[in-house]
């Protein structure tokens, strides 16, 4: 399992569109559908400060998600554009694999 975590800080008056957008069948998700290896999305918002969001995108290998990111590129960077205006700041904390293999 690879998981890419991704932080967020959404515009006050852009949380709905953007809770909308990175759900797990928002923009992305639908997006990332078009990859058998992709595995879901989780969005996560912080109690302690509304305004800052995770997501988590699941993929069956790091090589799996490069590769969609290859193929796709064009498709991902002008995603990325309209969803960035939804935001103050993007991060991404982390690229994670699986530590143990779950028997």
């Amino acid at each position: 399992m690879f998981v890419i975590l991704w932080e967020f800080e959404v515009k006050p008056d852009c949380k709905e569109r953007f809770e909308t957008v990175y759900s797990p069948e928002g923009n992305w998700a639908v997006f990332f559908r078009r990859d058998p290896e992709y595995r879901g999305t989780r969005l996560l918002r912080d109690t302690a400060a509304e305004r800052s969001y995770v997501t988590l995108d699941f993929w069956s290998s790091r090589e799996a998600y490069e590769a969609f990111r290859r193929r796709h590129r064009a498709e991902y960077e002008a995603l990325d554009a309209e969803c960035a205006l939804l935001t103050t700041a993007e991060t991404r904390l982390g690229m994670f694999e699986s530590a143990v293999q779950l028997h």
